[in-house]
C-alpha cells in the first residue's frame, strides 16, 4: 500500500513534506525598495542631502569611495564636506577606468572597509564617481558582511541615466564585460547634474548614447528632443538655464519654469525621460527572471567589442556601434525605413557618437552573438527597433546576416561617422 503523504505547514511559507519528513520546502520574499532622487549642489556644505539615511539609521561615520579623476576635480571639497559636518570620514580613492575594472579594485574596497570598521548596517559607504566606479563599489558593498548598505552619486552622464539608477552590479573578469556582479540596488542615488560641467563632450557622449537607447526602443518624443537639441545638449552638458527674474536659485529648475509658466527645459525633460522610462522597464523585471528586455537594446554586441577595443572605445560608444548596425538590420527586415535609418546615424552624428568601428567583422559579431545566446539562456532575445520609439525581439539573427549588415554599415558610416 503507498504511503500516504503528509504536508505540514508551519509558518506562511515554511512546509514539512511527509511523516517522518522527508524533506522541507521554504518560501519566502525579499521585498526591494530604492530611492533615487535629483538635487542640486550636493557639495555645498550647506547641504545636507548626502547625510539623510533613507532608513533613519544615521551614525556619524562614513567610508567614501572614489576615483582619481573625481578626486582631483572635488576631492577637497568631499573631504571639506564631511568635516564641515564633524563626520568622521575616510577616502578610497580607486584607480579610474574600465581597465580597472576588476575583482581586485572590489577586494580593495572590502579590505578598506575593514580597516575602517564599517559598521554593518548603521554607516551606508558612499561611493561618488561614474558607472565603473559604482559598479564596483556597489559589488563590494553587496558581498562585505554578505551586504551593507551604500549610496550612489553618479559624477558621469552614464551614471546618472544608466548605471545609477538600477540594480545590477559587477566587473570584468577573464576578458569579459561584467562576467562577475550581484544585482544588490543602493539605498539612495543622488542625481546632482552639476556634476557633469567638469566632464569632456566625449563623455557626455558616452552617456547620451543611452539616452539614445531609450528613445529608440521606446520613447519617440525623447528621440525628437535629441534630434532637435543634441548638439546643444552635448556642448551645454546638461546643464539647465540659470533662473531668470526674482525666483530664487536655489528653488529647482522645473519649478522655476513653471512660476513662468514654462515647460521643462530641454536638458531636464532629456534626463527625467530617460530615467523615467530605463525605470519602468526595470523595476517589474528587476532581477531579470525575464530575459526579453528592450532596455538590453544596443548590449548584444557592444559589450565584444567594448572588451577588444579596450581602452580605444567607452562603454557608450561601443553601444552607439551596436545599435547603428542593428539600426541597418532592422531596415534590411523592413522594421526600419531608409529615411528612419538615417535620421537615426544623423543623431548619433550630432551626438559625437561613432556609428562603425574597423572591430565589426562577421567573426567576433559572430563571437559576441554566441556569448549573448548563452546569456540569455539558449536563445538570442536580440531587440531591433521597430521605426522610431518601439522594438521587437528575434532569435533568428544568422552570420551571414550580421556580416551583409556590418558591410552596409560601414559603407554609409563613412559619411557620417566622426
Amino acid at each position: 500500500m503507498q504511503q500516504e503523504t503528509r504536508t505540514t505547514r508551519h509558518n506562511d511559507g515554511l512546509f514539512a513534506v511527509g511523516s517522518p519528513v522527508t524533506h522541507w520546502s521554504v518560501q519566502t520574499s525579499n521585498p526591494v525598495q530604492y530611492e533615487i532622487r535629483a538635487c542640486e549642489n550636493l557639495l555645498d556644505p550647506e547641504n545636507s542631502t548626502i547625510l539623510e539615511d533613507a532608513s533613519g539609521r544615521g551614525g556619524q561615520r562614513r567610508f567614501v569611495v572614489t576615483d582619481r579623476v573625481v578626486d582631483s576635480l572635488y576631492g577637497d571639497r568631499i573631504r571639506a564636506y564631511f568635516a564641515h559636518h564633524g563626520v568622521d570620514h575616510r577616502v578610497l580613492v580607486l584607480d579610474d577606468g574600465e581597465t580597472h575594472k576588476s575583482v581586485n579594485a572590489v577586494l580593495q574596497v572590502t579590505e578598506a572597509l575593514d580597516a575602517f570598521g564599517v559598521d554593518r548596517r548603521r554607516e551606508p559607504v558612499i561611493a561618488i564617481g561614474g558607472g565603473v566606479l559604482m559598479d564596483i563599489v556597489g559589488f563590494a558593498a553587496s558581498l562585505y558582511r554578505r551586504s551593507t548598505p551604500f549610496i550612489r552619486i553618479p559624477t558621469t552622464l552614464i551614471g546618472l541615466v544608466d548605471a545609477g539608477v538600477g540594480a545590477k552590479t559587477g566587473v570584468n573578469h577573464n576578458g569579459h564585460k561584467n562576467r562577475l556582479g550581484t544585482y544588490f540596488p543602493a539605498d539612495r542615488t543622488l542625481l546632482d547634474r552639476s556634476f557633469l560641467a567638469t566632464l569632456d563632450e566625449r563623455h557626455i557622449s558616452n552617456g547620451l548614447a543611452e539616452i539614445l537607447k531609450i528613445a529608440l526602443i521606446k520613447d519617440a518624443r525623447l528621440f525628437d528632443l535629441l534630434e532637435q537639441h543634441g548638439a546643444d545638449l552635448l556642448h551645454s552638458k546638461l546643464q539647465s538655464p540659470p533662473a531668470i527674474g526674482p525666483t530664487p536659485a536655489d528653488v529647482p529648475v522645473d519649478q522655476r519654469l513653471a512660476a513662468r509658466g514654462l515647460h521643462l527645459d530641454p536638458a531636464t525633460e532629456v534626463v527625467e525621460r530617460a530615467i523615467q522610462g530605463m525605470l519602468e522597464e526595470l523595476q517589474p523585471n528587476l532581477w531579470e527572471k525575464v530575459l526579453e528586455r528592450v532596455v538590453d537594446y544596443g548590449h548584444t554586441f557592444s559589450p565584444t567589442i567594448e572588451m577588444h577595443a579596450l581602452p580605444a572605445l567607452l562603454h557608450g560608444e561601443a553601444v552607439a556601434v551596436d545599435m547603428a548596425l542593428t539600426t541597418v538590420m532592422a531596415e534590411h527586415r523592413g522594421l526600419v525605413s531608409g529615411y528612419q535609418r538615417d535620421r537615426i546615424l544623423s543623431v548619433m552624428e550630432r551626438l559625437g557618437l561613432p556609428t562603425w568601428h574597423p572591430l565589426c567583422t562577421p567573426e567576433l559579431l559572430g563571437e559576441a552573438l554566441r556569448d549573448t545566446v548563452r546569456h540569455r539562456d539558449g536563445k538570442q532575445r536580440l531587440p531591433l527597433p521597430v521605426g522610431i520609439g518601439s522594438a521587437v525581439f528575434v532569435n533568428d539573427v544568422t552570420e551571414a546576416e550580421l556580416g551583409a549588415a556590418a558591410e552596409v554599415l560601414g559603407t554609409l558610416a563613412s559619411g557620417v561617422s566622426r
